[in-house]
């Protein structure tokens, strides 16, 4: 009976954290989205910094891995 008494207690207590791990990994995510859009916005004003210092777009291109059509999108989304 201790076994079984034994078993019980340890599900119950795997169950009951699950709810704290769920939340924990929420709010990683919630940290890594927020990282990668700071990263973004960084990325896309450097983009904005080398074309108007003259850094032609294949180079820029060449250095992101974006397409030139994205390039251009990231410079005309700073002159707005």
């Amino acid at each position: 009976m201790a076994d079984l008494e034994a078993a019980v207690r340890k599900l119950r207590t795997a169950q009951a954290g699950i709810p704290r791990a769920e939340e924990r990994a929420a709010r990683l995510v919630a940290d890594a989205r927020a990282r990668l859009d700071q990263a973004r916005a960084e990325l896309a004003e450097a983009i904005r910094n080398e074309a108007a210092a003259g850094t032609r777009q294949r180079d820029i291109v060449e250095v992101t891995g974006y397409s030139r059509e994205r390039i251009r999108q990231i410079i005309r989304d700073g002159e707005e």
